[in-house]
């Protein structure tokens, strides 16, 4: 693997999209390297477009990469597992079937690897229906521990709670972030985050005791006109950050 940034030692880490390699530099500058940048694979027609241009981003940031989905798609899964293979990324976004054969073509264990779960509407339970054919399957509701057991099984780590739309299962999340923390599991808060709710989110899961924490600010930050996420934006959340942890 490349050069490792801080946020391999950090119980707290941001996770924002960028829309070019000079904005994923001046976002990754405003947070002192405490972030890890999202990459859409989506936005690739090619493994080898995809291959070429993310490494720019590693070059540019320190391998702070962290390889998108998009939008959850799990369509993207297998995608996603090629250019991790290759790249050895310090992140990567994967829906719940496709965590193990992302982590065995990683063959290590240092990326972060996550694992998404969706509300279910029910506190304790979540929806791991989350594949290319189990999200258009009726829902697989289980309980948050047993999830995380799953993952764990597959060489997991952290739960990618998507989508949260902001604060509205607040309870679930609350459920969830304390069965995380029992497990040891890390936890990364997704969908609706924005400056007006990212503290009290991220308190949560640290009050909680979760080991580490990957919020994810995505659009809430982006400006519209550009496509760019917006640094001084960036800087406000980590200055959040250094108040939480």
């Amino acid at each position: 693997m490349s050069k490792q940034p801080n946020y391999l030692n950090d119980r707290l880490c941001l996770n924002v999209l960028a829309g070019s390699v000079e904005n994923a530099k001046e976002c990754h500058d405003a947070t002192d390297g405490h972030i890890v940048i999202g990459v859409l694979s989506k936005n690739y027609i090619t493994d080898e477009a995809a291959i070429t241009d993310m490494k720019t981003y590693i070059a540019a940031t320190g391998n702070a990469l962290s390889i998108g989905l998009g939008a959850g798609d799990p369509h993207q899964s297998a995608m996603v597992t090629r250019l991790a293979k290759t790249l050895q990324p310090q992140h990567v976004n994967q829906v719940f079937t496709g965590v193990a054969a992302s982590r065995e073509a990683l063959g290590q264990n240092e990326t972060v690897v996550n694992g998404l779960v969706s509300p279910s509407g029910r506190v304790g339970y979540v929806n791991i229906a989350t594949g290319p054919l189990s999200s258009k399957a009726p829902a697989a509701e289980i309980p948050v521990e047993t999830a995380i057991a799953l993952l764990q099984d597959m060489g997991c780590s952290s739960i990618k709670y998507f989508p949260m739309n902001g604060l509205a299962c607040k309870d679930e999340y609350v459920a969830v972030a304390k069965a995380c923390a029992a497990a040891d599991f890390y936890l990364e808060p997704t969908g609706g985050i924005d400056l007006e709710n990212f503290e009290e989110i991220v308190k949560i899961a640290l009050d909680a005791e979760v080991p580490k924490v990957i919020p994810h600010v995505y659009s809430s930050i982006i400006d519209r006109e550009t496509g760019l996420t917006r640094p001084e934006d960036v800087k406000a959340l980590y200055e959040m950050m250094q108040k939480l942890v």
